[in-house]
């Protein structure tokens, strides 16, 4: 199979709502062109932060306390401009923390695949290193573009940390 293309987080809570940024805020057009225009043998996959009522009471929730993307609460919901790609998706993958243990079985067989979303310098390099780990020979590539992290500085490092580890960055300004 030629390519995947994993959209990480791209929810309320991250976008606009609990940890929401203007970054992530003006990436999002850029995003929505970037699926509709994906070739017809590139399969999407979504990965959605899900947490539960007693998020504070995790290690997660100690560290960052801020209640977010709590499962079946609007924050948690994929973002409106994103809901018609979510059904065009071969999978929509919850995951309990910044890495999804599950993208590895699904992702095995692609030629590539690309990261884009949010947040760069937590949940995107998770992923994408994650499975760099897996198949140190499948090209792993990142679309800085598509992607915001928690401060422009922080997406930054984390570009140049994935660049680091052989993930091929696009879109770099």
């Amino acid at each position: 199979m030629a390519k995947a293309l994993v959209v990480v987080d791209m929810q309320n809570d991250f976008v606009d709502g609990a940890l929401g940024t203007k970054e992530a805020q003006g990436m999002l057009p850029r995003l929505v062109e970037k699926l509709k225009n994906l070739d017809s043998d590139t399969e999407i996959f979504f990965t959605q932060d899900t947490h539960g009522e007693n998020y504070l009471e995790t290690q997660e929730g100690k560290n960052l306390p801020v209640v977010h993307c709590v499962k079946k609460t609007q924050g948690w919901e994929i973002v409106p401009e994103l809901q018609e790609f979510t059904k065009k998706a071969k999978a929509v993958i919850e995951k309990k923390t910044f890495g999804s243990t599950r993208l590895p079985t699904l992702l095995k067989p692609y030629e590539e695949v690309e990261f884009v979303g949010l947040c760069t310098d937590i949940c995107v390099i998770s992923n994408a290193l994650l499975l760099k780990a897996f198949y140190p020979e499948q090209k792993i590539s990142v679309d800085a573009s598509c992607c915001a992290g928690v401060t422009p500085e922080s997406h930054l490092n984390a570009l140049a940390a994935m660049k680091m580890c052989q993930c091929s960055i696009k879109g770099e300004k």
